[in-house]
């Protein structure tokens, strides 16, 4: 018995030892938290603190020089429209009339394939032509550009007749309605002046008349050869006949401004191989003709 109470007691305190450790250590280990955690929060605050130290000072030695480029930047870009102020004076060509068309011819007959023609151009042979055929229910107006030789020749011309100083009126007595009237117009420097006739007597107004009919043929026959390329090619054979009819008698303005556009043509696989042939052929005989012509 004595035994049996002895071990009860050893027991009993055993386990009363354990819980006071237990509860000892417990205690103990919040406390070594709370100093860990406290020595940890002391840097955070000091580099937050240094950190808003940091950016305070940056932010204040920025602002003065904002301030400074805020003051210089009107000075730089005045300074930078003094240039642009000069270029946009000196951009504007003084010499802009001489854009405009100052040459102008037409030609009207209802009852032709090609009832009227209009040209009109500067003096570099730069302009437009305004033609109605019988079949187009719409006038057609195509960019015009004569050859440097072209354009020399009818501004010749136009100075042998003195045609804004001039009254003379180029029709002749007799009639010739039935071929068609004619009209030259010139404007420059604010003065104008037209003259209308059927048929004239006059070397120099004929000659005139007969380079712009040439002028027209050239680039009538242009236009109906692009249609007959993107949509009648069978009609390629007939024009080239046409363009090499009017090559022999010299109807048309300028033979080899068309070489390049016959070379185009021999090369265009949506053309028959008798129009690419055609075109070859009437390439190298303008070439061969040009080469005899410089020769001499």
């Amino acid at each position: 018995m004595f035994k049996k109470r002895l071990t009860k007691t050893l027991v009993v305190g055993f386990s009363l030892i354990l819980a006071l450790t237990f509860s000892a250590s417990a205690q103990s280990k919040p406390k070594t938290v709370k100093k860990k955690s406290a020595k940890k929060a002391a840097p955070l605050k000091t580099a937050t603190a240094t950190a808003e130290n940091d950016t305070i000072p940056t932010i204040k030695k920025n602002s003065r020089p904002e301030i400074e480029s805020q003051t210089i930047a009107p000075e730089k870009t005045d300074e930078a429209q003094k240039p642009s102020e000069t270029v946009k004076t000196n951009a504007r060509p003084s010499p802009a009339i001489e854009n405009k068309p100052i040459y102008f011819y037409e030609f009207s007959k209802p009852e032709f394939t090609v009832s009227k023609i209009n040209i009109e151009h500067d003096e570099n042979g730069k302009g437009k032509i305004t033609f109605q055929k019988k079949d187009v229910a719409e006038p057609i107006a195509e960019p015009l550009q004569l050859s440097a030789a072209a354009s020399e020749r009818v501004k010749a011309i136009w100075q042998a007749l003195n045609f804004l100083d001039s009254t003379e009126n180029y029709q002749t007595v007799r009639d010739y309605s039935n071929l068609g009237a004619m009209k030259f117009s010139m404007k420059r420097d604010g003065r104008a002046r037209e003259a209308t006739f059927n048929w004239t007597d006059n070397k120099d107004a004929k000659f005139l008349a007969d380079e712009y009919r040439k002028i027209g043929q050239q680039f009538v026959w242009i236009f109906d050869i692009n249609v007959a390329r993107e949509n009648q090619p069978l009609d390629a054979p007939r024009l080239l006949d046409a363009l090499d009819s009017l090559i022999k008698r010299k109807e048309i303005s300028d033979a080899a401004q068309m070489i390049p556009l016959l070379r185009e043509l021999s090369n265009d696989e949506r053309l028959p191989l008798i129009a690419r042939n055609h075109s070859t052929k009437l390439a190298e005989k303008i070439e061969k003709s040009e080469q005899k012509k410089e020769g001499k």
